[in-house]
């Protein structure tokens, strides 16, 4: 009996951070902050604009649903012809194993990128985590593909700064 509390307490408590998680939106951020460290205009690790990045504790929840929404659309449209999500399941509970924290109402490819930006390294092979690399990056590596994809958001992110928020 006394050697199951360990577990049951760990697992009780990991219900209750999910459900403070899902039940008030929180910060996109990945831990890997570029615009609080080296002050540029959008943060390299979750894509938020600096001014959203240094407002967000002030922002309302439809303010931080839209800024989610905005990286959400994004991240899915470059994602999207990189990978496979092969299993959406073993993609989430690979991601509990590792306590990454998603936010569950934002694409499985949203979710993916910010896994393999933080924990790629933790892993061996995609098919682990429920995922493969579509045919015509199948001679690439992951941190190759990775690269590729966080260029083309960043391109995507300076373009939508420069249209609607630079006069």
């Amino acid at each position: 009996m006394f050697n199951i509390l360990p577990s049951l307490l760990q697992f009780i408590c990991h219900k209750a951070l999910q459900f403070v998680y899902m039940n008030q939106i929180k910060t996109p951020c990945i831990g890997i902050c570029s615009t609080t460290s080296f002050g540029d205009k959008i943060c390299r690790g979750c894509k938020r604009f600096n001014f959203e990045v240094i407002n967000w504790n002030s922002y309302s929840e439809q303010e931080k649903l839209a800024v989610f929404s905005r990286i959400d659309l994004l991240t899915e449209q470059i994602l999207r012809n990189k990978f496979r999500i092969v299993s959406v399941s073993k993609l989430q509970e690979v991601m509990h194993d590792f306590r990454f924290f998603y936010h569950p109402d934002l694409s499985s490819y949203c979710w993916l990128h910010g896994f393999l930006q933080k924990k790629a390294y933790k892993i061996k092979t995609l098919n682990e985590i429920g995922v493969e690399l579509m045919p015509e990056f199948s001679n690439s590596s992951v941190d190759e593909v990775m690269q590729r994809i966080n260029d083309e958001l960043q391109l995507l992110s300076e373009a939508h700064f420069q249209r609607y928020f630079q006069r």
